[in-house]
């Protein structure tokens, strides 16, 4: 495995969608000196780093996954200067920062594509998979063409304007079909290499890699991406040996073999992730089945070799609010979980507090259902909750209109709130090695439609039980482990009697455990 930088061994993540996050001039937008005056919540909160959604140059066709100017702060936020400023304000709290790096499309706006449309041979002709004749189309993707001169079709990536950026294919099988080791490729594998030299040399700790599996084409088995992220790693520990690597991939395996650091679950795909968090019935809403994520968990962990470096989220940009499914004590539940498990935890901003997802939102910058999660950060019961002095109808995204919609600021000054109950949890995960990203994880009670869910946490240090019972109803199992003292207890503790465990109703707790 990739050397693991020191800090990320007990790090808990930020996520922060600047757009949506605190806008410090009153345009209605989010803006990078409004992240600046709140790291002191965050740092208060007790995590340690932050995730930092793109701010690049955009059209913001995607919310600014659609780039123009990979080495530009998008004017809505502010310039290079203030992002350094915020590299530094980061620093000085001793917290870290990664920046979302988007490798595998572009903007349709990007000098790279305008360049590479021409119908003349030129440096950026092969920057973009594109066929030979504008009759075909790749197959497997949507593509631009009859847009210039150029003859040919343009390969896209998710939406129309993204056309998608050429890494090569492992097994070429057509002529328009580039290989890994082509001019075109290569050159496009070393301006990635130079984005990430400008960001680091200006201070950022690293990056979070969007979609950092789907690069190389025609590539089923991952061997092409991994090789490719390879050369990077080689890069990166020859350059900045302590440049932090988190891939968005959903296999953990194949992400440590590229040589990132920690992978993190997708929302899709084979992971059940979501049938935790937003199903018809989820674990955590008291009536779903946890065994189908435990076995998948189990699948990539001894895949990954045991390493313990697959991230949970507790939401991000793309999914649903924790809050639109799970409600009430059950989110504090939730986050016993989700700040319990190995690897490093990513809490998307505003879950800490329960926000909710907005109902009924037209989409906004490409948002489309996923807006309803992208609604400005409720701060307090100012104008705009504290987000921006702009008017209401500035707003990016328009507010959470409920009455009772929770802020920080009530929740701060409540010691039985969600924004509470998480600090705690985050406080008792730093206090023990057995909790920590590299901590073991041994599941020992995960039945099929049953409650609860239990797995030991251990380290050189001993070991640490966790049971989690998000049902309404007091359950019990059976285990070779003794618990002892409590670590941590929400909704009442947990009785042990002759290798039986008896666990309280919509609880959660952590005890120190013998077998």
């Amino acid at each position: 495995m990739t050397n693991l930088p020191e800090w990320l061994k007990k790090a808990v993540f930020y996520e922060i969608y600047p757009q949506s996050f605190k806008d410090s001039n009153g345009d209605g937008i989010g803006d990078i000196k409004g992240i600046i005056s709140k790291l002191d919540y965050i740092k208060e909160l007790g995590c340690t780093a932050i995730w930092l959604n793109p701010c690049f140059e955009s059209p913001f066709g995607d919310a600014g996954y659609d780039i123009s100017d990979y080495c530009k702060v998008a004017p809505r936020y502010g310039t290079n200067e203030d992002i350094h400023c915020l590299f530094d304000e980061v620093h000085k709290r001793n917290m870290h920062i990664l920046l979302d790096l988007v490798p595998g499309h572009t903007s349709w706006e990007h000098p790279w594509f305008k360049e590479s449309m021409k119908a003349q041979k030129n440096e950026y002709t092969d920057r973009y998979v594109w066929t030979d004749s504008v009759w075909e189309e790749p197959t497997g993707y949507g593509s631009l063409r009859g847009i210039s001169d150029r003859d040919g079709s343009c390969a896209v990536n998710f939406f129309t304007h993204q056309p998608a950026l050429n890494y090569g294919f492992y097994k070429p099988e057509k002529t328009w079909q580039q290989s890994m080791d082509s001019e075109g490729a290569i050159a496009t594998r070393e301006a990635l290499k130079d984005i990430m030299r400008f960001w680091l040399s200006m201070g950022c700790d690293g990056f979070r890699v969007d979609m950092a599996g789907s690069l190389v084409k025609n590539d089923d088995n991952g061997k092409g991406t991994i090789a490719l992220w390879q050369n990077i790693r080689t890069f990166l520990d020859t350059e900045f040996p302590n440049a932090a690597m988190v891939s968005e991939w959903g296999e953990p395996d194949k992400s440590l073999q590229g040589g990132f650091h920690m992978d993190f679950l997708l929302h899709f795909g084979p992971s059940h992730y979501n049938d935790l968090f937003r199903c018809e019935k989820p674990f955590f809403a008291g009536t779903g089945d946890v065994s189908l994520f435990v076995n998948k968990y189990i699948e990539n962990y001894e895949r990954s070799e045991r390493k313990g470096l697959i991230c949970i989220p507790s939401g991000n940009h793309d999914m649903d609010r924790l809050a639109r499914t799970i409600k009430g004590d059950r989110l504090k539940i939730a986050f016993a979980f989700l700040l319990s498990m190995p690897g490093a935890p990513f809490i998307y901003y505003g879950d800490e507090i329960g926000m909710n997802y907005v109902e009924g939102l037209t989409s906004v910058e490409g948002g489309y259902a996923r807006t309803g999660s992208r609604s400005p950060m409720q701060w307090d019961d100012s104008l705009n909750a504290g987000f921006s002095s702009s008017s209401k109808e500035r707003l990016y995204i328009r507010l959470d209109s409920s009455p009772n919609r929770p802020t920080a600021k009530e929740q701060m000054a409540s010691k039985d709130s969600l924004r509470s109950e998480v600090k705690r949890l985050i406080e008792i995960r730093q206090s023990y090695t057995e909790l920590q990203s590299l901590g073991d994880i041994e599941f020992i009670c995960y039945k099929e439609n049953e409650y609860p869910l239990a797995y030991i946490r251990s380290s050189s240090e001993g070991k640490i039980m966790c049971i989690i019972n998000p049902s309404d109803k007091e359950c019990s199992f059976e285990t070779k482990y003794k618990i002892t003292d409590s670590v941590y207890s929400f909704n009442g503790t947990s009785r042990y009697n002759n290798g039986t465990i008896t666990v309280p109703a919509c609880s959660a707790s952590f005890y120190r455990c013998i077998e």
